[in-house]
């Protein structure tokens, strides 16, 4: 699954994903549809226990898939991930992603989560260091670095992340590794050039998308700005 290529202006390989986190959950389905140029829609599980907060479960997620003009990028910040990310490939998400911390066997668990057919990301916090990826790269389709602590949506971008960010991208290079580099936390157009430039070519954006009276036009704007800072 690679997401959705609908009217990218020619940036090919930048990815806009909004997170429903900020999207009207009375409204879901008319939600979904007003991001339908979107790569992907990001789906943030919170189990009140790896983070402070509580959102959706598996039911929830699969009516949303059900609905969804756009495949699921499905973030999970549990604990726990070996018992329940394989529910999520299961019920067709077209990427899951645990994070690092909360996992007992990471690459055991991207392999699993492969075989079902789902792409398999791993997430880091600010504070967690990335340089324990760097021998096993090829096990995940997907690293996503944390630009706010995770729980709660609407934070401000933490540029202190960035360094981090720049050591993967330049690994990833260096050794021809295809991995998504994904950004979460405080995107928008005034950010969204830092985290691009940093490496970054898939980014997860809320209000910036969902608040915008025209959510088309913003995923547009946000992919250009990205593309703009890729290019340089």
């Amino acid at each position: 699954m690679t997401g959705r290529r609908r009217d990218n202006g020619g940036v090919s390989d930048i990815r806009i994903n909004p997170s429903i986190l900020a999207a009207d959950f009375v409204n879901m389905q008319a939600e979904l549809t007003r991001i339908d140029s979107a790569d992907f829609v990001h789906v943030d599980v919170m189990d009140n226990h790896f983070v402070p907060n509580l959102t959706f479960g598996p039911q929830m997620v699969e009516r949303i898939q059900a609905t969804s003009p756009v495949p699921l990028d499905v973030h999970l910040m549990i604990d726990e991930p070996e018992r329940w990310a394989p529910t999520y490939a299961e019920i067709g998400a077209a990427s899951v992603t645990f994070h690092l911390e909360a996992a007992a066997e990471p690459v055991t668990l991207a392999r699993t989560l492969r075989s079902i057919g789902a792409r398999a990301g791993v997430a880091v916090k600010p504070g967690t260091a990335v340089d324990g990826l760097f021998d096993v790269l090829d096990e995940f389709d997907q690293i996503l670095v944390m630009t706010v602590e995770p729980g709660f949506g609407g934070q401000s971008f933490m540029p202190e992340t960035m360094p981090k960010l720049r050591a993967l991208a330049a690994h990833a290079r260096s050794v021809g590794s295809g991995v998504w580099l994904q950004v979460d936390g405080g995107i928008g157009e005034s950010t969204i050039a830092q985290a691009a430039d940093a490496g970054a070519d898939t980014f997860v954006a809320g209000s910036a998308v969902f608040g915008a009276d025209r959510p088309d036009a913003a995923i547009a704007a946000l992919r250009t700005r990205a593309g703009q800072a890729h290019r340089h």
